[in-house]
């Protein structure tokens, strides 16, 4: 016989259990995609249920009709889709004419890719500082940073704000500079009514999972208004070639997933409505937050996607207030705890960007998500307020 046959039963006592164990509310994540995939989930299942049948997988029917889909969204001639973000950064360099001896003026508050894509490649990444309120390029420093060396500008719209394009885009004409920008963090963000990724020479973006616009692996996306920009991308995407056996330079294995291309067609459609979305959820945040001592928020623009929503706690006083919200159960992220010029691999360069230092020690991303429940935002709020307080 089994012990659980012979055990006895205690009944419950009668003392409330609250008394004794109160109950602990669920951590609040700084992402939170389960609400999307249950909403998608039976058209989501479909689309690839139909991939699934059609045998394509590489380079079919469902990457095609993205990319034609995903142009007509941007406004753009030629969306060439890829396997990653970081892919999309070095096929648009390269199909520039980015290389050894090379230098690209980009920023050093970003994640690495996009440093990486122009290391990769042999040229030099030269990093200017970033403006404190919008976390950009600055660009009276990007001009200045400009030498007979540099091939191309590359603005990165981070967290979903865009770079003043005009002054970006009058730097690059005065000195017949290429313009490729960054806009793994801004789908669907706008210029003076232009999208992002549509005003440079080229533009990349990543479809990584927490992106606005994110499939359910890695994928990429180049969009272009140069046909001739866009033969290159669609031929150093699939080994250097334009005809299957006939290759006629190196290239890269880099083509977008059939599937993830099912996914983000289902996805699409939502963009505009996701991104309002965020911008509400930013609004709110910015109403409770403004008046917090020793809390800078950001500002709401016309066309910000906010793809997060980072604040900067001042005075030394972000990892305490960070530590607090964890023992709260609220999720948050640091982007970026080191910028690039400091990373290990150009530890070998005197670069000085005073700037970037110290937003590395400030910013604090809190969660966001389209849809976020007002509830779970007033329990962060409330969070916030408390451990700045504490903090301080």
């Amino acid at each position: 016989m089994q012990q659980a046959d012979t055990q006895q039963v205690t009944p419950p006592q009668a003392t409330p259990p609250q008394a004794t164990q109160p109950q602990v509310q669920e951590r609040v994540p700084v992402l939170d995609l389960a609400p999307e995939i249950d909403a998608l989930w039976d058209e989501i299942n479909g689309a690839i249920q139909d991939v699934l049948r059609s045998g394509q997988f590489i380079m079919g029917p469902a990457v095609r009709a993205f990319e034609e889909e995903v142009a007509a969204y941007l406004g753009t001639r030629h969306a060439v889709g890829v396997n990653s973000g970081t892919d999309a950064l070095v096929i648009a360099l390269r199909a520039l004419g980015v290389g050894p001896g090379d230098e690209v003026v980009t920023t050093p508050f970003t994640f690495f890719a996009t440093a990486e894509a122009v290391s990769g490649l042999g040229a030099e990444p030269v990093f200017v500082d970033v403006d404190p309120d919008t976390f950009n390029l600055d660009l009276d420093q990007a001009e200045a940073a400009v030498t007979p060396r540099t091939k191309a500008l590359l603005p990165v719209h981070l967290f979903g704000r865009p770079v003043d394009m005009a002054r970006l885009t009058g730097l690059a004409e005065r000195h017949g500079l290429a313009v490729v920008e960054d806009c793994a963090q801004s789908f669907g963000a706008r210029y003076e009514g232009r999208m992002t990724g549509t005003i440079g020479e080229l533009g990349a973006y990543s479809f990584f999972p927490s992106k606005n616009l994110g499939a359910y692996g890695d994928g990429g996306l180049i969009a272009t208004d140069d046909d001739a920009l866009a033969e290159a991308a669609r031929m150093l995407r699939t080994h250097g070639s334009k005809r299957k056996y006939y290759n006629e330079v190196c290239g890269y294995n880099s083509r977008l997933d059939a599937l993830q291309a099912a996914v983000l067609r289902v996805k699409l459609p939502r963009i505009e409505a996701n991104n309002a979305g965020r911008r509400a959820v930013a609004r709110r945040y910015n109403e409770a937050l403004g008046g917090v001592e020793g809390l800078v928020v950001p500002e709401v623009v016309d066309g910000h996607v906010f793809h997060q929503y980072t604040v900067r706690v001042l005075g030394g006083r972000r990892d305490a207030v960070q530590a607090a919200l964890k023992e709260e159960g609220i999720e948050t992220m640091i982007y970026y705890p080191v910028p690039c010029h400091r990373l290990p691999i150009y530890a070998d360069r005197a670069w000085r960007l005073p700037v970037s230092e110290q937003l590395s020690r400030e910013v604090l991303s809190l969660p966001i998500w389209p849809g976020m429940p007002e509830g779970v935002q007033g329990r962060v709020i409330d969070a916030v307020e408390r451990a700045c307080a504490g903090a301080g």
